[in-house]
């Protein structure tokens, strides 16, 4: 049976950031991810997640300055100091929440930049965080994003991210795979799982519906048919609800739009 974590960066928005927990919790949700946790105390997030019975099973490293349109840092050539303390900073959260993953975002190519030194910083990157992630036995993640959603990311297909994660080379990389961004960047969602799925490199799976990112059953995927086909294949993991409720910011937005979770808990 599929497990779903609440993504409380895109659902209970009626709410303050710190009540979307026992939001989650009422509406059934035994795990929650967002994006960032950085604005909060470490300890003030995990009183929430021990006062709702929650499991912490994702958020992101730092991605740089957000708010001034940077979307990750690790392929950015000459931001590699930056990137190490955002690993240290995020890896103690993941600790004081007892959190299993971390995503790395790869960050947007800088124009002009030459391919192979974007490339080369990005794997260097990736590697150091992976060892710093290891000893407490936290995966890292690295998440295909559309070039619709956010131009000029530059890890955009699952093909990219499993041959990074071969050269790589760390045991404790694997690919979070949004099926939202999978199916705008290459359809045949099933096929595509069940290639990745058996090789042990998928480390979380995130969902929305396509094209407006509301809930799943909303668009032109069947997710129905895919959470029948991840319990086949023997997917014991989480999967993110990352998508944001087509009546956005109402009250009881989220929970309204949760008719398609009911069969699954």
């Amino acid at each position: 049976m599929p497990r779903f974590a609440a993504n409380l960066s895109m659902l209970y928005n009626d709410v303050d950031f710190l009540d979307r927990f026992a939001a989650a919790a009422r509406d059934g949700f035994q795990a929650v991810e967002y994006l960032f946790p950085y604005a909060y105390p470490a300890q003030e997030l995990a009183t929430r997640l021990q006062a709702n019975s929650l499991q912490q099973v994702l958020f992101n490293a730092p991605p740089g300055n957000w708010d001034a349109g940077e979307r990750g840092l690790a392929c950015l050539p000459g931001r590699e100091a930056e990137f190490r303390e955002g690993i240290a900073k995020a890896i103690e959260y993941a600790q004081a929440l007892q959190c299993p993953r971390i995503h790395v975002m790869a960050g947007l190519v800088p124009q002009g930049a030459d391919a192979a030194t974007v490339r080369a910083t990005y794997i260097t990157n990736v590697r150091h965080a992976a060892a710093l992630a290891a000893p407490h036995g936290i995966q890292i993640l690295l998440e295909p994003i559309n070039g619709r959603d956010m131009p000029g990311f530059f890890l955009r297909r699952q093909d990219q991210a499993h041959a990074l994660i071969a050269e790589i080379g760390a045991a404790n990389v694997k690919v979070q795979m949004d099926l939202y961004h999978c199916q705008i960047m290459e359809g045949d969602l099933a096929m595509k799982v069940r290639q990745y799925l058996p090789t042990g490199n998928v480390g979380h799976f995130q969902i929305a519906g396509v094209p407006e990112r509301h809930e799943p059953d909303v668009g032109e995927i069947n997710y129905t048919y895919l959470f029948k086909l991840l319990d086949s294949l023997g997917y014991d993991g989480w999967i993110g609800c990352e998508y944001r409720p087509a009546r956005g910011a109402a009250p009881h937005a989220t929970s309204d739009g949760l008719g398609w979770l009911q069969p699954w808990l």
